[in-house]
């Protein structure tokens, strides 16, 4: 065996004794330090002893000493002259690569340094991160005399402004809170490249480099540097290297449990590192809560740094300007100082809040260190929480900043030391492509997204500009979710309770308190009848109506909806759902200040004209009209269609045509209406051909007429892009349509291909687990089916392909997906036109469920 080979073995079966103890080290730091010695070490015994006239320094992750398992391993060659060196170079890599060593590489002259400092803040970033590892040290020393020179201080502004500017960047990519339930432990808001960045900052701002040649990682030495230099407290930087450390080990056990290098904290690393950790399921949520909170540490020191180091780009304001705002605060253009010599109190801290959002300001790193370390210590008492209640309730009077405010102080742990019920839901998540943030951070981007409704001129912008007491809307958002961490089924209701009890001990008056315990109870509510409700069934219009005293009530539930469906998921809150949610609001405003029924709203809204409809067709007679019209024995037919749309039907009805496709597009959707003879199975193959043209369901509306002839009309998406179909499609689907009623094309065969054809997106997005549930709602006139289940490929189609072998009739379906989960309504009859049996409840429930589960 040779030198090199002797060499390799060794290495190979350290990293492997490295890679073991992983899985039980809880230092990671340690681990990355000794891999990191490991590959350094190996590089130089690849290299053996000969004298190189250039530089081999590590830089990266591999600079900071702290590699992953499967970290990219960087090398930076840094040389006087290329053409001289290349060979070596070039034969140095070679080797590497040969001996297991599958390093990334760029060489780099002293050129270079004017260069991308000019060109790209990326690469030059990297030339701080730099560590002397063999070949001419001579050369290296002149390269960072090179480059610390090319820092002047109109530079340095100029590199601290284009970092500060990266990070927003980044955010805009990876998402802007330190709460996401799917992070990228690197890049997201809170995760190591924040920390990393404001590393680069402390070096342009140093002007020398964080490494030491001793054995320690650049984080750890970064913060012994801080301590040092006084830049935040002990306490701080204790939670800080805690914080970098469960990260960094996250991060190692990503890549050895995906035995690749990965950053995406995905739910199924989640639930194996919680159980690798814990061996306990259940030991998942308090986990994450450990993560979360060790994300929010990194993320707010990482703000805090940065303004601190803006501070340093922009002129300083004279301290004539200063106001002063009180006996504590002082407000010096945006920033808020305090007296360090007057002791903070909660209630003082709450003060100092209330002047932040009036203001537009921010805390100096002074005032921000103080009260993370008065909220570490802080004891709660009920008295504490009455002396700083009445600025808490300023807060949610103010015209503008309440979510920024109380994002502020969550950050900062204010808001749970204030409201212990809070605390509880601090990194609380729900799982699922529907949920993308924790719930105290959903629960504030509510409050956030309302008060951006001020400067719009949507639907419910208009209504949010009307409401005169915007902090009763808050403080209903801020409770929506308030019970979840004790029990998501039923928070609602919980929610209600804890909102009146919080309430009460923050002195407010009992309307209020009774307000917002209604608009709790009932946040669900109102998405659940625009969404799974036929309305313009009189019944539901009626039922949903009963819940409303006054037009105020309506108003607000309407505006609490919106900003729940709005700040759960980007991809949640559709046009569709928008148009669903406006015109149930705008029947129920009516029917209130009408104080009429929902039939009569109906009947008033839906009177038909035969002569209004016969003149947009020659071919039509106000007879044909009128026959048509008698022959549907449902009033919402005429007021989901126009008179053109009816008088549409009837000339394709009178041309005895077997089969009508129509198309009309409708803002992102396209709707499609099939009028055809009726037969036991059609409502299912309509869906399974919609399912193969790669279509979208959202709702769909049966009517059938006294002679068998039924008009099914569809709201679709097109499933890729999720807007309305093109055009070029419109052909092929209607020839499908034929080929299914005539039974030329067997539907069977055509799914298995469309499964073979989407299977990757079908293992992302359709094979999750979950519940399926299945309800049974009264109705005067139907059995209504709400069926729960997590999504599948060909859900629908195999659902109401049993509901007809199951012997029920589907006169109304209404589609609702929530991210990865469905929530499907059936309004049904049997053959014989009554409604089912509750005797049949649990047979139905057992054949629905195992016929979803039969879905591969």
């Amino acid at each position: 065996m040779t030198v090199l080979e002797q060499h390799k073995e060794n290495f190979l079966k350290e990293r492997i004794k490295l890679f073991k103890k992983v899985l039980k080290q809880k230092d990671s730091l340690k681990f990355s330090l000794e891999y990191s010695l490991l590959v350094e070490d190996y590089i130089r015994n690849i290299a053996g002893k000969k004298r190189y006239k250039f530089s081999l320094t590590s830089a990266g992750s591999f600079s900071r000493r702290e590699l992953s398992p499967f970290s990219d391993i960087d090398l930076i060659f840094i040389t006087d002259s290329i053409k001289e060196n290349e060979k070596d170079i070039t034969n140095l890599v070679q080797l590497f690569w040969d001996n297991g060593i599958e390093v990334s590489h760029t060489v780099r002259v002293y050129s270079d340094i004017k260069k991308f400092l000019k060109n790209d803040l990326h690469v030059f970033t990297q030339f701080f991160e730099t560590r002397h590892l063999l070949g001419s040290e001579k050369i290296y020393n002149e390269w960072k005399e090179r480059l610390f020179k090319s820092i002047t201080k109109p530079v340095k502004a100029k590199l601290l402004t284009e970092l500060i500017n990266d990070i927003f960047e980044r955010y805009e990519k990876f998402g802007d809170s330190p709460k996401v339930i799917e992070p990228n432990v690197k890049m997201s808001a809170g995760g190591l490249r924040d920390f990393q960045t404001v590393e680069w900052m402390y070096i342009l701002y140093s002007k020398s480099m964080l490494h030491k040649q001793n054995e320690i990682t650049q984080a750890e030495n970064f913060i012994e540097e801080l301590k040092k230099n006084n830049l935040t407290t002990t306490d701080e930087c204790k939670r800080l290297l805690e914080s970098y450390k469960l990260i960094i080990y996250i991060r190692n056990l990503l890549h050895l449990f995906e035995d690749q290098k990965t950053d995406r904290f995905e739910f199924r690393h989640q639930k194996k590192i919680a159980k690798h950790l814990h061996n306990n399921p259940k030991a998942l949520a308090s986990f994450m809560q450990k993560y979360f909170e060790a994300s929010n540490v990194i993320y707010r020191f990482t703000k805090s740094m940065r303004k601190k180091f803006e501070e340093e780009i922009l002129p300083a304001r004279p301290e004539t300007l200063n106001i002063l705002l009180d006996d504590h605060f002082i407000l010096n253009g945006r920033v808020i100082s305090h007296n360090p010599k007057l002791k903070l109190e909660l209630s003082d801290v709450m003060r100092a809040f209330y002047y932040r959002g009036l203001h537009t300001a921010h805390f100096d790193e002074s005032l921000r260190s103080d009260i993370v370390e008065l909220v570490e210590k802080i004891e709660y008492s009920d008295k504490m929480e009455a002396e700083s209640s009445v600025f808490f309730r300023e807060i949610l009077k103010l015209s503008k900043n309440v979510g920024g405010t109380l994002s502020a102080m969550n950050e900062l742990g204010v808001l749970g030391a204030f409201m212990p019920e809070f605390k509880d839901i601090i990194g609380f998540m729900q799982h699922g492509v529907y949920h993308c943030y924790t719930t105290d951070e959903h629960t504030i981007m509510t409050i956030k997204n309302l008060e951006k409704l001020k400067d719009q001129d949507s639907a419910p912008a208009k209504i949010y500009n009307c409401i005169k007491n915007k902090d009763v809307l808050y403080l209903a958002m801020l409770f929506h979710d308030i019970a979840k961490s004790i029990n998501i089924a039923g928070h609602e209701i919980l929610g209600a309770e804890m909102s009146a009890t919080i309430m009460h001990r923050l002195g407010y008056e009992e309307h209020k308190i009774s307000l917002v315990a209604f608009l709790v109870r009932n946040h669900l509510l109102m998405e659940q009848v625009a969404f799974r409700r036929n309305l313009n069934d009189a019944e539901t219009l009626d039922k949903f109506g009963a819940n409303f005293n006054t037009f105020e009530e309506l108003k607000l539930l309407y505006l609490v909806t919106y900003a729940d469906l709005a700040s759960v998921n980007s991809v949640i809150w559709t046009s569709w759902k928008s148009d669903l949610l406006s015109e149930l609001f705008s029947k129920i405003k009516t029917m209130l200040e009408n104080k009429i029924s929902g039939e009569d709203f109906l009947v008033s809204n839906t009177y038909v004209i035969p002569k209004e409809i016969s003149k947009h067709s020659p071919e039509l007679t106000e007879t044909h009209v009128q026959d048509h019209i008698e022959s549907i024995n449902d009033i919402a037919y005429a007021h989901h269609f126009s008179e053109e749309e009816i008088a549409e039907h009837i000339v394709e009805i009178e041309r005895g045509e077997k089969l009508s496709v129509l198309f009309n597009n409708v803002g992102n959707f396209t709707n499609v209406t099939i009028i055809t003879k009726d037969f036991p199975s059609l409502l299912s193959k309509l869906c399974g051909v919609m399912l193969i043209n790669d279509l979208n369901i959202h709702d769909a509306k049966i009517f059938t007429r006294k002679d068998g002839i039924v008009i099914d009309t569809f709201n679709v998406s097109d499933f890729r892009t999720h807007k309305k179909v093109s055009v070029n499609k419109y052909q092929t689907i209607k020839n499908n349509l034929r080929d299914v009623i005539t039974g030329f094309l067997i539907l069977d065969n055509e799914i298995e291909k469309l499964k073979t054809k989407w299977w990757r997106i079908e293992k992302k997005l359709f094979k999750r687990s979950g519940k399926i549930q299945i309800d049974f709602e009264k109705h005067d006139k139907y059995t209504i089916l709400d069926i729960f289940s997590p999504d599948r490929l060909g859900f629908l189609f195999q659902v109401t392909n049993k509901i007809n072998q199951l012997g029920l009739i589907i006169y109304f379906a209404k589609i609702s997906t929530r991210g990865d989960d469905i929530v499907d309504s059936f309004y049904v009859l049997n053959r014989e036109g009554k409604k089912v049996s509750f005797n049949d409840y649990d047979f139905l429930k057992s054949e629905l469920i195992n016929s979803i589960e039969e879905i591969n």
